[in-house]
């Protein structure tokens, strides 16, 4: 690798101030984004109540307010931690508990507002700095210029700051890989030295961040694969004294792990219907694109979507960025650190997208699921700026140092974007949800009507943040036609299917008309004749 020398004094400067700008914008109007559907399913969590409860007491054909929905979105006496960790156990087993374990704890500090549950995801980030600073120190051996780079482009990154924003575990799963990785590189150079006890201190660091990855997210697995590969090649593919103390360490964070494993094991049912409800089917050409824009939304997203041609120029272009990192990665350091880096991209990837490509799911354009990922993305892109920025002919540092310049500022435009936005792409079905509300506040005495089946359940939830007082529910336990109650000027329908519609229409002597879709919902409004 190519002697890095130290930053000059402007860039130092410019890295402080996107650090400063990144915090910034990840304590900015935290309240300001809709309250996603996946979010009520964290408050849920945290109430300690399940969609069960949930279904009988406020999905009963009655007419209720928006404080209903309070209930099961905030702490109740009745409730414990024990009951958060007993509704993953029953409901979720495929999402581990650490984080909802810690989100109850902090509500219990700091209560269950918007503000307050996403603060935690918040703070949260914070930590992503000092780890990823560790990893490239690990990694690269060098004082400044790689880790610091790195920490810029994730300080103004648009999916850091999603996460950041989030009230979901996904930030935390970047810090705990972040860790992992950073200690199994230092623990490695140790092998090579006589600090005993240093060295089996930083194989019990290793266990541990291991297990709290995986108790954090079960894709931590695809990481350790990753681990194992790294540390199986670099060794030369030999049983020695290095492989014998990673295969101990890993396994004991493995270990660790059992009691959650022998939870999905007794919930197989349970969990193959949920991982199942991201089966979809689409084209090799639309995979292809939902991989590109993932991949530009690392640096760049304004939420322009796959059908603006803006979009697809930048996804080419920082396609190219990528390749060519990786390149320079191969072509100038050792392979204990390129083969770290590749192993990180494509290892938790390539299960994800070949499993959607043979079956027809859709988990690979999540871009949660593939943070691992992203995370060697940045690794092998501030290795590129770090080796082009300030060595070699002035006029190609130069031009590398404009291209720096306009990432930074195409992650600074992004983050302005994204934090004063009320939704984003990222929020899935909860995108449309400002759009359907201002409809429904609109009308005087609104009554808005639906079931629990599909996402209906989490749509009324994430709604019930957004509509005004006056607004009143009507739930369905089932698709019975629902008996309207009188008084109300506007009556609403959220998705409901043509057949219920057609008999709603025939029983009532009414027309009932679209007033707002989108890919995955849709709103309909009764109208007398």
């Amino acid at each position: 690798m190519r002697h890095i020398k130290l930053a000059p004094n402007w860039l130092r400067f410019l890295i402080v101030v996107v650090l400063v700008v990144g915090v910034f914008f990840r304590f900015f109007n935290l309240d300001g984004k809709v309250y996603g559907h996946d979010e009520t399913y964290t408050s849920l969590r945290i109430s300690g109540y399940t969609t069960t409860e949930v279904r009988q007491q406020i999905f009963n054909g009655r007419v209720l307010n928006k404080e209903a929905f309070a209930k099961f979105q905030s702490l109740h006496p009745d409730k414990s931690l024990s009951d958060t960790l007993k509704s993953l156990v029953i409901e979720d087993p495929y999402h581990p508990p650490l984080y909802y374990v810690i989100a109850r704890l902090w509500a219990q500090i700091f209560g269950t507002s918007v503000t307050a549950i996403r603060s935690l995801s918040v703070i949260i980030s914070l930590f992503v700095f000092p780890c990823i600073y560790w990893l490239c120190r690990e990694l690269f051996h060098v004082p400044f210029s790689v880790p610091f780079l790195a920490i810029a482009l994730v300080a103004i990154s648009p999916i850091h700051l999603i996460y950041a924003h989030q009230a979901r575990e996904y930030i935390l799963w970047a810090v705990t890989i972040l860790i992992s990785s950073a200690s199994l590189l230092r623990a490695l150079r140790l092998e090579s030295k006589r600090r005993v006890s240093e060295r089996t201190v930083t194989w019990g660091i290793y266990t541990l961040t291991l297990a709290l990855s995986l108790y954090t997210s079960l894709l931590s697995g695809f990481v350790a694969v990753a681990h194992g590969i790294y540390v199986v090649t670099i060794t030369g593919f030999r049983w020695n004294k290095t492989t014998r103390f990673y295969t101990l360490a890993s396994l004991s964070g493995f270990l660790v792990f059992t009691p959650w494993i022998l939870v999905i094991l007794s919930n197989l049912l349970q969990f193959h219907r949920k991982t199942a409800e991201t089966v979809g089917k689409l084209s090799l050409l639309t995979f292809i694109q939902s991989w590109l824009l993932k991949l530009s939304h690392i640096f760049f997203d304004l939420d322009f979507g796959l059908e603006n041609p803006f979009t697809y120029s930048m996804t080419y272009i920082f396609l190219i960025i990528l390749g060519y990192s990786i390149y320079i990665l191969y072509r100038t350091t050792h392979p204990k650190i390129w083969l770290f880096i590749v192993s990180l991209i494509a290892v938790p990837a390539l299960p994800l997208m070949l499993s959607d490509l043979i079956s027809g799911g859709t988990q690979s354009t999540a871009e949660q699921y593939l943070i691992p990922s992203y995370l060697g993305i940045q690794l092998a892109v501030a290795y590129l700026f770090a080796y082009q920025l300030y060595d070699g002919i002035l006029t190609f540092r130069r031009i590398w140092q404009t291209i720096f310049v306009l990432i930074i500022v195409c992650g600074v435009l992004s983050c302005a974007v994204s934090s004063q936005a009320e939704t984003w792409s990222s929020q899935g079905v909860s995108s449309g949800h400002p759009q359907v509300a201002k409809i429904i506040n609109r009308a005087s005495r609104p009554l808005l009507i639906s079931d629990s089946f599909g996402i209906n359940y989490e749509n009324v939830f994430s709604l019930s943040y957004l509509v005004e007082p006056k607004v009143r529910f009507l739930l369905m336990k089932d698709k019975k036609i629902p008996k309207i109650p009188k008084g109300f000027t506007d009556v609403f329908l959220l998705n409901p299917s043509s057949t219920s519609r057609q008999r709603i229409e025939k029983k009532y002597k009414s027309k009932i008309n679209r007033v707002y879709s989108n890919k995955y919902y849709s709103l309909w409004k009764v109208a007398k004749l």
